[in-house]
């Protein structure tokens, strides 16, 4: 009977942390679903704010460890060492392969090697983890213009600005890409 009843609470303290999380992730959604609503409206200078803030919550993976791994991998391209940045950011994928953050910021630290194949396939996952990832399509939009495709990368650009209509560089990216390609609807 003393066995059950230590089942039992430790199936009730299992349950209690399930629904904590699973209510954290709700709360998370949300507040992001009314974050990318008010950017939608925002001006210039509140979309600043609004963008931090999702940038923020993006960051969180919900784990010391694997937030330590984002900040290691983050100061090693920040110091310019893109191979230690990979080494730090492929632990926190393998580790965290839910946490899209992971995979973009590999993403991003393969762009900056030169590196556009596994810098794709990581974007292309954040992207399956985080549809309104606007930094991972603005990634995307970039690696296209490198590899000479305009058409995609302002296909690309104009989907990250659905999103996130303030992105300062994606609309100059997106003008001269539009005098560049005769500015025809994709």
């Amino acid at each position: 009977m003393k066995a059950r009843a230590i089942l039992h609470n430790h199936v009730v303290a299992a349950l209690l942390v399930l629904f904590a999380l699973t209510g954290a992730v709700w709360a998370q959604t949300a507040d992001l679903d009314t974050l990318f609503d008010d950017l939608k409206s925002a001006d210039a200078t509140q979309a600043q704010r609004i963008e931090r803030e999702i940038l923020n919550e993006w960051s969180k993976s919900g784990s010391p460890a694997m937030d330590l791994l984002l900040k290691r991998g983050q100061e090693a391209m920040a110091a310019g060492d893109y191979p230690a940045a990979i080494e730090h950011f492929t632990a926190l994928v393998d580790h965290a392969p839910d946490f899209a953050e992971g995979w973009n910021a590999r993403a991003t630290a393969y762009y900056m090697e030169g590196e556009f194949g596994p810098s794709i396939e990581d974007i292309a996952q954040t992207l399956t983890l985080n549809p309104r990832h606007f930094g991972a399509l603005s990634g995307l939009g970039m690696i296209f213009q490198e590899l000479d495709q305009p058409e995609k990368a302002l296909e690309v650009y104009r989907a990250a600005l659905a999103i996130h209509p303030h992105l300062g560089s994606v609309l100059e990216a997106v003008e001269a890409l539009e005098k560049e390609t005769g500015g025809q609807d994709l």
